[in-house]
């Protein structure tokens, strides 16, 4: 029997791209806990693995050629789990074009923008004392957020998923549609909140959501446990 997937996690956004995509293909895997509030993201043994020190990351131990094959970046783990399981990422290349073309517009972009909005919306105010340095902050990416929901909302106008069938494009966007974190009022994209909703009720997805739960904590809160936790994420100079 071949050994499950490594999947290096911590539940987050980018983290449920990939717990989601490991549900919905029905890839057995193996959740390593990476705590980002406590820097575990930083040890030679998971940079080994993601030299960036970001998670998500994954060891293949049945890489294509036999042997073990990690993979560091959301992105490229999604390009990889599909063409493993031959699920979600078609072989055709019109298709397949269209997918990419989706997943990196969420890598490059909504993803990006969104984080930002939420770190300035949800994060920034427990950092910063004068509120007056982050509105710029706050409004710029806001407001980008509300640009991309809205790239969104028409592309979903005339289809159910963001490339045709569902797909890892989906996959990779869904958790970042996070309108209470950013700002958004929802009702004013009823293409992306159906979608939404679509998505978000299928089995796979619930369950790959759920991946964790326990484990996460709230960084905007306040005490010394927050606080500590947003300066290894937050104030990382000379790592």
């Amino acid at each position: 029997m071949t050994d499950p997937i490594q999947l290096w996690y911590w539940p987050t956004p980018n983290g449920w791209k990939v717990s989601i995509a490991l549900e919905e293909m029905g890839l057995p895997y193996e959740v390593k806990a990476v705590n980002i509030g406590t820097g575990e993201q930083f040890t030679p043994e998971f940079q080994a693995i993601s030299p960036n020190g970001r998670m998500p990351a994954i060891v293949d131990p049945d890489g294509p050629d036999g042997r073990p094959l990690s993979i560091f970046e959301s992105g490229a783990i999604l390009q990889y789990l599909g063409n493993k399981s031959g699920q979600f990422y078609p072989t055709d290349i019109r298709a397949r074009a269209e997918v990419d073309q989706w997943l990196f517009w969420q890598v490059g972009g909504l993803g990006p923008m969104a984080g930002q909005t939420h770190h300035f919306r949800q994060y920034a105010p427990a950092i910063i004392k004068d509120q007056r340095q982050i509105a710029y902050g706050v409004r710029r990416y806001t407001d980008e957020t509300h640009r991309l929901y809205g790239v969104m909302d028409r592309r979903l106008a005339d289809r159910d998923y963001l490339a045709g069938d569902y797909s890892i494009a989906d996959m990779a966007a869904w958790p970042w549609i996070l309108p209470e974190h950013q700002g958004q009022n929802i009702d004013e994209f009823p293409n992306l909140k159906a979608w939404l909703a679509r998505v978000g009720a299928r089995p796979a997805v619930v369950k790959g959501r759920a991946v964790g739960d326990a484990l996460r904590s709230n960084l905007a809160a306040s005490g010394k446990a927050a606080e500590a936790a947003r300066k290894v994420l937050f104030g990382q100079r000379g790592r």
